[in-house]
């Protein structure tokens, strides 16, 4: 494919994300990161798996010692589901973007009503490729699922360029098994996924990385069932 047609792909692509998460895909997943009961079996399992990540990485960042002198950039902040925490634990500065100007502005009425220190605190809509400015914790939590492996090593690059110390991903990771379930449409069943979903080879993750000059931490796996999670910490070395 020319150099010219992958362009128009990806910005196909970033159009249908984005009308997604403004409409349809705002509903639903805002009823799953949420206490709602309206959540089918599958639904239920993503929120239980999703936040298996959020609480890995909120216990991460407790070990490296206090954060009221840390700035943090939650990129593809959703509904706040990281922010919020981070927020509560006294956080220096959170700047929270999304590329669903419903879901950056539905974080911003969730931190309101928990009393947060909205001071502290900026929602914003923003894709990935548009932000900017420099940080010393960069988070982007199951996002990637919406990039393919060439695209996802490129945003792993331009989220390096924003980070002073820390860089945490996460993403669906390739393997036989899940690309066999993907295929048959039991990674990501139903006709509710209405976006393409993406698995990453995590070596291709990692390199990209230590291209930039940063060196993989620790790593784990959150699962639940139609969840499957690669969580990474890299430092900057």
């Amino acid at each position: 494919m020319a150099p010219e047609e992958l362009l128009e792909q990806k910005q196909a692509e970033k159009q249908e994300v984005k009308g997604y998460f403004e409409t349809t895909g705002f509903d639903r997943w805002n009823r799953i990161y949420s206490d709602s009961d309206d959540v089918n079996k599958v639904q239920r399992n993503i929120r239980i798996g999703h936040q298996k990540t959020v609480d890995e990485v909120l216990s991460w960042i407790k070990e490296s010692g206090t954060v009221s002198d840390v700035s943090f950039c939650d990129a593809g902040c959703g509904v706040g589901s990281l922010s919020l925490p981070l927020a509560a634990m006294g956080a220096g500065s959170i700047n929270a973007s999304d590329i669903s100007e419903a879901m950056a502005k539905e974080a911003e009425r969730r931190a309101r009503d928990a009393g947060l220190d909205m001071a502290k605190l900026n929602f914003f809509a923003s894709d990935l490729e548009s932000l900017s400015g420099s940080f010393h914790t960069v988070c982007c939590l199951d996002v990637f699922i919406h990039y393919p492996q060439p695209a996802a090593e490129e945003m792993v690059k331009h989220l390096c360029g924003l980070t002073e110390e820390r860089l945490i991903v996460s993403f669906a990771p390739y393997t036989p098994l899940l690309a066999l379930l993907k295929g048959i449409g039991q990674l990501f069943p139903g006709p509710s996924k209405t976006t393409r979903a993406y698995t990453l080879k995590e070596d291709g993750v990692v390199k990209a990385a230590e291209a930039c000059g940063f060196k993989l931490m620790r790593r784990s796996l959150n699962k639940a069932p139609f969840y499957f999670s690669r969580l990474i910490e890299f430092q900057k070395a």
